[in-house]
């Protein structure tokens, strides 16, 4: 694939990745293969493909949590080498600190930054209303429903106001319906809060409904299969009944499909 060109804005810019883990027992693992894509300046772009294709592996690297071997990786222009400020990750497993309370969990990344302290509980509280939690804010983990944690997750990462979200599959722990909702405060969120999305799912509906385009990777080792734009017929929770929308969710799966079935073959 030819290397894209530098995404319009800053957005993110990825050419000619390739990553290889090499295990402290057993032999290396190929996970992404001279991988070339690009995310313009506040688009949603999901990757989809089957497990073990080096999804969630591009986004670390794209997070700075991965040395990136070869290749480069730019956010707004800017060379990655480690992580950063101007890249927030939200997880699947919301990774939220069981002793504090909603308020203290969106307050921990801004008081890393060393913000004034009326600063920072300003801050935390328009994102705790935004994902609407308000009157939850001294609320602990352990008293929270799954959807309700993530919200917390997202409501501290995009506190701290980076121009990049990486989601790890951030609903995938979740029931449908709570996972339906997620989906829809995610948009509405969005809608607010303008911001460069690379969101990793296995989700082919999920992918059409939230993205602007879908990046289908092969089976392991990853690469660019195909990138489809979605932006026409996504974008609210009424879309899933457009004839357009579910075209699209169809010829999505025809596509990672094959894709799924290698890697099960193992080929």
């Amino acid at each position: 694939m030819a290397e894209p060109q530098r995404a319009a804005g800053g957005g993110i810019r990825i050419a000619g990745v390739s990553h290889t883990y090499r295990p402290p027992r057993g032999r290396a693992v190929l996970a992404l293969d001279h991988v070339s894509l690009e995310a313009g300046d506040n688009e949603f772009l999901a990757l989809l493909g089957p497990s073990g294709c080096g999804k969630s592996t591009m986004l670390y690297l794209i997070g700075g949590f991965l040395p990136i071997e070869s290749g480069v990786i730019e956010v707004r222009g800017k060379r990655v080498t480690a992580p950063g400020p101007d890249r927030g990750v939200v997880f699947q497993h919301f990774a939220l600190f069981p002793w504090k309370t909603v308020r203290e969990n969106v307050l921990y990344g801004l008081e890393k930054q060393r913000l004034p302290k009326a600063e920072r509980m300003e801050r935390a509280m328009a994102f705790i209303e935004k994902v609407n939690l308000t009157g939850f804010e001294d609320a602990y983990p352990a008293q929270l429903s799954g959807g309700m944690k993530q919200r917390v997750a997202i409501a501290r990462t995009l506190a701290m106001d980076p121009s990049v979200l990486l989601m790890d599959e951030p609903f995938g722990a979740l029931d449908a319906q709570t996972r339906r909702l997620m989906q829809e405060e995610l948009l509405g969120i969005l809608a607010r809060n303008t911001k460069t999305v690379v969101f990793v799912t296995h989700d082919v509906q999920e992918a059409v409904l939230l993205a602007d385009r879908v990046a289908v990777m092969s089976a392991r080792p990853g690469r660019i299969k195909e990138i489809v734009d979605v932006a026409d017929v996504g974008g609210t929770a009424d879309a899933i009944r457009d004839r357009r929308f579910v075209e699209k969710v169809d010829y999505l799966w025809n596509s990672v499909r094959g894709e799924a079935l290698a890697a099960q073959k193992g080929v």
